[in-house]
């Protein structure tokens, strides 16, 4: 075998590898991990002004007159910012973004990672119950795509032996 297509063999799985990275491209250099929805309603004095990175579980998207307002049940997020529905909820919150956000895109029961400042609370009611929301006003947004079942592990595996799938 040639030098070229020893080379070439060698950058298959690279190529392969990058392409199995597919986390979304959001900036969270300046985010504060440690404010949660609830901890940020429990000490809103401190942390307005904060940028946050959370995500969930779309509940409604309603279109306001300049802007589009998103009620998402948040959840922990893995290392690529997605939400990890198997793990306990961490809350709910509403998100802000100015401009038009098609509802039967962000439909509910989607998957949604946002960046944004925490901005303040809002009185709101889940069910009968009264609920104290935080805002944030999203910069960026991550809408998972439908079929990304992120609860299965990856189908890739790497090493040496026998394996029984069942």
């Amino acid at each position: 075998m040639s030098i070229r297509g020893l080379r070439l063999l060698w950058m298959a799985p690279l190529l392969l590898l990058s392409a199995c990275a597919s986390g979304p491209s959001l900036d969270t250099s300046q985010v504060d991990r440690s404010i949660t929805p609830r901890s940020a309603v429990a000490e809103l004095a401190a942390n307005r002004g904060k940028r946050v990175v959370w995500g969930g579980v779309i509940l409604s998207t309603t279109n306001l007159e300049k802007l589009t307002r998103v009620e998402v049940l948040a959840y922990p997020l893995d290392s690529d910012q997605r939400p990890q529905r198997e793990r306990d909820p961490l809350g709910r919150f509403l998100l802000e973004r100015q401009g038009f956000l098609e509802p039967a895109t962000y439909a509910q029961g989607r998957l949604l990672s946002v960046v944004g400042t925490l901005v303040r609370t809002e009185d709101g009611k889940v069910g009968d119950s009264a609920y104290l929301y935080p805002v944030v006003e999203a910069d960026q947004l991550h809408l998972w795509s439908k079929d990304s079942d992120y609860n299965k592990g990856s189908n890739v595996h790497f090493g040496i032996g026998v394996g029984i799938g069942l």
